[in-house]
């Protein structure tokens, strides 16, 4: 299938971020609707804003990676047209589906930009896009996700070169004197529990330490958000610093393998509050860019589009789990307390 028969366009999904600290109240309002959040973890999370001027890295960053994704297109004379919608901050999903049914797109592809499958990070998306399509009526293009890449090759070479990257603003030590730390956003239990979110990234962090030679790491969670009395995904990432100190590790490499693209969670989280924890604990810490524009996470976009045009095209996967399929199963990643 070539794109002028079959998809005519991609669909960049992400969560979206605010531009100034007037978008700030906006936009914290729709992150936190319906969720049971304590008053004060949002206020303080608006803090957090108001110390980078109420600006998100996430928008620049994703604007970012569609010019590279556009140029990578060109050079390899892929006619799709490039798209971008955010569950919560413009252009919004449904902006980006009113934009391509105006122009005549009737099918498209979608990237979402979270490595792991969870219902916040691939089920609600999808759910996005058809509460859009139903929101515009006929003539709204048809979309299709593209597979999860938790094991692509070329995602793995992408963050282990971020790895190599942080690493050399360290100084020299002995192997068994650091280590490195994988995290991703932590999950309250409900949620993962109908979804391989933890799997993918246990999978995903082997695969990048085995690349780079390395056995000694850990798995830490992170940013949780929600109500203090609800279980989530553990061990957190500060515990995790406080047991390495503990064991005599001297340096820590800090990797948000869960975070395609900069935001509030890598610049505050990590940047701010856990590079205060490890100075404090003596831990010289350095923390991995985010995949973002590299290269090779570009290259590996365009393969995941190529696929799709291209069914007999082999379906790059390392390690056991294989290539993800195009569709998941139905069940996969409902939220277990409700069903949905």
């Amino acid at each position: 299938m070539s794109a002028d028969q079959g998809y005519e366009a991609l669909l960049v999904l992400s969560f979206g971020g605010p531009n100034c600290l007037e978008d700030v109240p906006e936009f914290l309002r729709r992150v936190t609707e319906g969720k049971r959040i304590p008053a004060e973890r949002i206020a303080e999370v608006a803090e957090r804003y108001e110390l980078f001027g109420g600006r998100s890295p996430h928008n620049e960053h994703v604007q970012a990676l569609l010019v590279a994704i556009s140029e990578s297109f060109r050079r390899q004379g892929l006619p799709l047209a490039l798209y971008w919608g955010n569950r919560y901050w413009h252009p919004f999903v449904a902006e980006a589906i009113a934009e391509m049914a105006s122009e005549g797109i009737r099918r498209a592809l979608a990237l979402i930009l979270t490595p792991f499958g969870s219902y916040s990070g691939c089920r609600q998306y999808l759910r996005d896009v058809e509460l859009a399509r139903e929101q515009w009526g006929g003539g709204a293009p048809q979309v299709d996700r593209l597979r999860l890449f938790f094991n692509h090759p070329l995602f793995i070479a992408a963050v282990a070169d971020r790895v190599n990257q942080a690493a050399t603003r360290l100084p020299e030590c002995e192997p068994a004197d650091r280590s490195i730390v994988f995290t991703a956003h932590s999950l309250p239990l409900f949620m993962a529990a109908k979804a391989p979110y933890a799997k993918q990234f246990a999978e995903a962090s082997r695969l990048v330490a085995e690349q780079l030679g390395i056995s000694r790491y850990e798995l830490a969670y992170q940013s949780r958000s929600g109500s203090p009395t609800e279980p989530w995904l553990e061990p957190d990432l500060e515990s995790t610093l406080r047991k390495l100190h503990h064991q005599g590790v001297k340096q820590v490499i800090v990797v948000p393998i869960g975070f395609l693209i900069e935001n509030m969670e890598t610049i505050f989280d990590l940047d701010t509050e856990a590079a205060a924890l490890a100075e404090d604990l003596g831990l010289q810490m350095a923390r991995a860019s985010t995949v973002g524009n590299h290269p090779q996470f570009v290259a590996m976009v365009q393969q995941l589009v190529q696929e799709r045009l291209n069914p007999a095209m082999p379906r790059a996967a390392l390690g056991p789990m294989g290539p993800w399929p195009d569709r998941c199963p139905d069940d996969c990643c409902l939220l277990a307390e409700c069903g949905s």
